[in-house]
């Protein structure tokens, strides 16, 4: 029996973002090399005390590029963001372990 191949991400939130980044480019609201760029930047700065691991810490470089990339491009207002990801923080961290994460005023 063969193993199972190794995922490609360490977590679902990775894969996410790093299909929405590639989707973004793909609908042509940015130029791939443009992102490049920028991200070799982030890598560059967050590595200068430590090598990136490829993992939590370099997805999280590729999160705070795109946002900044984003905001800049005008496709996403710093502000929203903030609170989006500060609603998702509530959330996670006012729900029971094992159950489904929900924003407070979603339905479903």
């Amino acid at each position: 029996m063969k193993n199972a191949p190794e995922p490609v991400f360490e977590a679902p939130w990775h894969a996410q973002l790093f299909a929405l980044t590639v989707h973004l480019n793909e609908a042509g609201h940015f130029v791939w090399g443009d992102w490049a760029q920028r991200f070799g930047a982030t890598l560059k700065q967050h590595g200068l005390s430590k090598e990136l691991n490829g993992g939590e810490d370099y997805f999280a470089a590729w999160l705070e590029t795109l946002e900044g990339f984003l905001a800049e491009i005008n496709m996403a207002d710093p502000a929203a963001v903030e609170k989006a990801r500060a609603a998702w923080e509530h959330a996670y961290l006012s729900t029971a372990h094992g159950d489904p994460v929900k924003l407070a005023g979603s339905q479903g």
